[in-house]
Parts: C-alpha cells; structure tokens; sequence
C-alpha cells in the first residue's frame, strides 16, 4: 500500500489504520505545499474501493477506475493551481512518446491524473443548477476528447499529432482553471455534496476530497460541519491543508490529523527524477531543488523576474513614485497563472521585512501584510483583474508610507 507515496511517514500510519479496520469517517492532512498530501488522498480513495488487496499494481475494476481517476465513487472540491502540474506531465509524455520510452504508460497515466486533478473539481453532481457550468462546459468537452485518445494500454497518436491534442487540452485546463474554478468552496457545493453521500454506494466506499479545507466561507464551514457531525456510513472525508491552525476547532474536532512533513532537497529531486523523468545530468540550469522550483519553471515568466518587478513596485512607492503598473502587469503575463500574482507579493513582503527593526516599522508592516493579503483574495477568491488590484495596492502602500512619515524608505 502507498508505494508510489514516497518519504512520508503518515503512509505508515494510514496503512496501520487500513488493516485494522481504524480509519474514521473523517481524516485531514496538513503539510507544506506539494508534500504529496493530495497524491495520497487520491491513493486511499483507491485502496478503500480495492477488491484485492489495495497494491498500486491490481487490476480490479475499481483500482483500474480510480487509477484513471473516473471513478463514479470519488469527488473532489477546493482551490488549487493544477496548470503547472499538467504543463510539466505534458512535457514528459511528449518526451516518452517521442523516444519511445519503458516509461510511457506511467507518463500516460501522469499526465492523465495531472488533468483530472483539475476536472474533477467541475463533476456536474457539484455545479448542478451553477450559471457557470453551461459555458465551462465546451471546455470539459474538449478536454474529454482530447483524452479519449490519451489511453494507457493504446497505441498513442503520432508524435505531432499527439503534441496538437495535448496543447488543445491545456489550453482548456488553462481556461478552466482561470476563469471558473472557485478559490473559495460555495455552500451550495457542500448541499449538493451532501446529497450525492446519502446515496447508497453498490461498489464500495465513496470519498470526498476537499483540497485547500482552510479556505471555505463561513456558511460552507458550518454545513461541512453538520454533515461530519453524522457521517454517512460509507462515505470518507478526506480533508487537506497548508495550515491546520486555520481550520475550526470544531472541525478539527472531528477529524483525525495526519501530519505530513516537507521532503529534503535531495528527496525532492529523486521525485522529480522518477515522477517526471527529470535528469538534468550536468546541465546546472535544469537542477531542481524542489518540486515547487521545478513545476515554477513552467510559468510563463521565471519567478527571479517577476521578483525584480516586485522590488521595482515596492522602490516606486517607497520614495512616493506611482510604479508603471502597466508595465508590470505585461511583464507579469498578466499574472496568468494567478500564483504568478502570489509571488510577486510574496517579493513585497521580502523587500518590507527591512521594516522590522523598529517599533514603528513593525506597526507599518502588519498594515502592509494585511493590504497584501486583502490583495490576493481580490484576485485569487474575487477575480479582480489583476491590473486594477495592483493599482488599489499601490494607492494603499502609498497611503502607510505617508501617513508613517515615509518609513517604507528606511
């Protein structure tokens, strides 16, 4: 059991709990970013449907589903940015084909759960009766035929043929995943949620993965909250987190926490070599210490320059200048991905911390960080387009600096 889970000690744990018949109705990991929390949600909805014995190798129906991620008896709700993870899975399909490579059904399935990840997340049983879901639906369309013909066990389409499919698909997903999917969780997901889970299962059990469980509105928080309170029989809640302590104790009161850690350096690099097929050998510039440095490096705009428009933003305002912020949203992509715009703040709240070696300074950057944070909701949770964020941030920075005598300067 979670073979493919690697460097996490909750695995054992989770494997324990399985064997022994102790795992609740309800269980939420919490770790850093990209420390497999997903990959291993997705693995545990697979083993608790097994007709065998829950080895990543079986052939049941019901791995064979889940495996393809189509299961009928699996969901998936919350925030998150796949695009990138698909980028990096599109690249290594297309690298496998093209050398015809002992990898290339791993590298299908890769890059086919690379986009499920993100198309689960619009299964119809949660956007029924959602005004958006008639126009996102041509872009689920496309998708689906573009996978159709992405099949483990079938002979792929000829190399361009195959590169034409896959851009079409990303195209979509890029589509999908910026203009439609909710950062935060709408209450009517979880009612319809709720539904779906008192239907009874006749092949297993049914789970629910809810990504991101940090980030739901208060009126989704209190109605996940009355459906873990009484659980339906055969279903799991499988909830995920970057930051345990902003879940509701009363939450946290009903769920058993599964603690995982962040991988070494050198852990992180063997997994980009196995899940990718990423060997830099001796070419410096394609080392990856981390899986977050290696999926960045599909970004449109490598993060060390979007870094340098945020130090270029933060001296504008700092000595009273208005920042060209046109220009800095077209240098940014227009911050397309969206965590392109995370990382540009987080390059503001690296070049402020200078600020905290008085009392004062202190007092401006919690102002500061509250202005960014409020920022990247208006993007990220309210779809403010990204230009006209950054010009509401640079009239708010420029009011602390001058309200603080021009402390932003020091």
């Amino acid at each position: 059991m979670f073979d493919n889970i690697l460097n996490q000690s909750a695995t054992t744990l989770l494997t324990d709990d399985i064997l022994n018949n102790r795992l609740p109705n309800s269980i939420l990991f919490s770790g850093p970013e990209s420390s497999g929390k997903l990959s291993c949600a997705l693995e545990t909805a697979r083993i608790l449907s097994c007709k065998e014995k829950g080895e990543w190798t079986c052939k049941c129906s019901s791995c064979l589903q889940h495996k393809a991620m189509v299961s009928q008896n699996l969901l998936i709700m919350g925030s998150s940015s796949r695009t990138l993870e698909i980028d990096a899975a599109r690249s290594t399909l297309l690298r496998q084909s093209s050398q015809n490579s002992r990898h290339l059904e791993a590298a299908v399935y890769l890059y086919i759960r690379a986009v499920r990840k993100l198309t689960a997340r619009f299964s119809p049983i949660l956007w029924e009766g959602d005004k958006e879901l008639a126009k996102f639906s041509p872009l689920l369309e496309i998708i689906d035929d573009g996978l159709e013909l992405i099949q483990p066990g079938r002979v792929l389409p000829e190399d361009a043929d195959l590169k034409k499919i896959v851009d079409d698909i990303g195209d979509a997903c890029k589509k999908l995943e910026t203009s439609y999917l909710y950062d935060s969780i709408p209450v009517s997901q979880i009612r319809k949620f709720s539904a779906w889970a008192h239907l009874a299962s006749s092949s297993g059990k049914k789970v629910l993965i809810i990504e991101h469980a940090e980030l739901m509105a208060e009126s989704s928080r209190n109605a996940l909250l009355k459906i873990l309170e009484e659980p339906p029989e055969d279903v799991v809640f499988i909830l995920t987190t970057d930051r345990r302590g902003a879940i509701l104790p009363t939450i946290l009161s009903r769920v058993r926490t599964y603690n995982f850690f962040e991988r070494s350096n050198e852990q992180q690099q063997n997994l980009i070599s196995r899940i990718f097929h990423h060997n830099p050998l001796f070419n410096e510039e394609n080392k990856f210490n981390t899986i977050n440095e290696f999926l960045q490096s599909y970004l449109p705009v490598k993060p060390s320059v979007v870094y340098q428009y945020s130090s270029q933003f933060y001296k504008s305002v700092s000595e009273g200048h208005v920042p060209p912020v046109a220009d800095i949203v077209a240098g940014c992509s227009n911050f397309t991905p969206r965590v392109l715009y995370k990382i540009f703040l987080q390059g503001i709240i690296a070049e402020q911390k200078k600020l905290i070696s008085t009392q004062a300074g202190c007092e401006s950057s919690k102002k500061i960080l509250e202005v960014l944070y409020k920022s990247y909701e208006n993007v990220s949770i309210f779809y403010q387009n990204p230009q006209a964020a950054l010009e509401e941030l640079t009239r708010s920075l420029m009011q602390i600096n001058y309200l603080n005598g021009g402390i932003l300067k020091q």
